[in-house]
């Protein structure tokens, strides 16, 4: 492999805490060895797109700012998906945005579905590529934790603990519906984190009963209040979608489990007044956490580091304690990491009483 002078990185998928950390770590590691970073505006929009869209990142862009340690992303990101019938095409501009800028390989920051699309544009242009994941879904394969996901955890468990003194208030049953597009991930972490009640994920099927049944233990056990915590990728009691919106490519939106949950329970049930939060964007803001701010700074120091031992084609990971490298095309292979319904969250959910479907 050539002698890496030039890389470019890039934030693609949708936002979360974390990434500017990640940024900042990819510029600092990539000073210290005299290479130039190119931070791509918009995710790969910065490099299919003409005019360019591009700014070259040293390390005064993080040394006296606070976006290390804030939510968003300094470069801008992108979500809005790709047609399956222009990826050659999209595969092409992007190859001819990495020639023109003559960059040598490319670190890009994404969840599962961007790791997919952005090594399609890189194997086929041949350009070489450093994956680091990044979702508050956690369902990036082959790693235990991507940035931001952790930090997403605390924004639910802090919604949960605001509700849980409304509830309290008021003798309600108040329902959170969380993000996690079809993996619990999200869900089920936050709801023990926020010692939910019932917490249903797409993994797991579940009644409208069973529900009940947890419901009217609680009102028996004395108390007057409960929470409900539901991933927005579950699907009513028959198994049928709640939302028919999709986005510009085709691909389903989620969303609106919540109110059918209320309205399912307050149909059958009287023992609590239900009400619905649906959370929404919020998920994915907020100052990182330590876990992932640190998390963030090791995945950047170990791209670089991979890009200057010569390996590429790789996507950085966390797995026992350590920071992995796993080839991009077995990543890919693997599709969305969902919930294992054996995993030790769920069982210790189980285990501490709270309903999580019919296992």
């Amino acid at each position: 492999m050539s002698e890496i002078k030039k890389i470019g990185v890039l934030t693609s998928g949708g936002d979360c805490a974390g990434l500017n950390a990640v940024i900042s770590a990819v510029v600092k590691a990539a000073d210290k060895k005299g290479w130039i970073v190119y931070g791509i505006h918009d995710g790969t929009d910065g490099l299919t797109e003409r005019p360019l869209s591009y700014e070259i990142l040293t390390v005064q862009n993080f040394a006296d700012t606070p976006w290390p340690r804030i939510a968003g992303s300094y470069l801008g990101s992108l979500n809005k998906g790709v047609k399956m019938d222009s990826q050659a095409e999209m595969s092409r501009r992007f190859g001819e945005g990495v020639k023109e800028l003559g960059l040598d390989a490319v670190v890009v920051v994404g969840g599962d579905g961007s790791m997919n699309i952005v090594s399609n544009y890189c194997r086929n242009a041949g350009v070489k590529m450093i994956g680091i994941p990044k979702t508050i879904d956690n369902d990036t394969p082959m790693t235990q934790y991507s940035v931001g996901f952790d930090t997403a955890c605390q924004v639910c468990a802090d919604a949960l603990d605001s509700l849980e003194t409304t509830a309290r208030s008021h003798h309600r049953a108040l329902i959170l519906e969380v993000m996690g597009r079809d993996a619990g991930h999200l869900a089920i972490q936050s709801a023990l984190a926020g010692f939910a009640d019932v917490c249903l994920v797409p993994e797991i099927p579940y009644t409208i009963d069973g529900v009940i049944a947890k419901l009217e233990a609680v009102k028996k056990s004395g108390r007057t209040h409960a929470i409900i915590v539901v991933s927005e990728g579950v699907k009513t009691e028959t198994g049928e979608q709640v939302s028919a919106a999709q986005n510009l490519v085709g691909e389903k939106i989620n969303g609106g489990i919540g109110e059918y949950l209320s309205h399912a329970l307050n149909n059958k049930y009287h023992g609590f007044q239900t009400r619905v939060t649906r959370l929404g964007h919020v998920q994915r803001s907020g100052n990182p956490t330590a876990f992932d701010r640190v998390l963030a700074s090791v995945f950047g120091a170990k791209a670089v580091a991979l890009l200057a031992e010569g390996k590429t084609d790789l996507m950085v990971g966390y797995s026992n304690g350590k920071i992995e490298s796993y080839p991009l095309e077995k990543v890919v292979a693997c599709g969305t990491s969902l919930l294992d319904k054996n995993s030790a969250h769920v069982k210790a959910a189980h285990d501490l009483g709270m309903y999580v479907g019919e296992l």
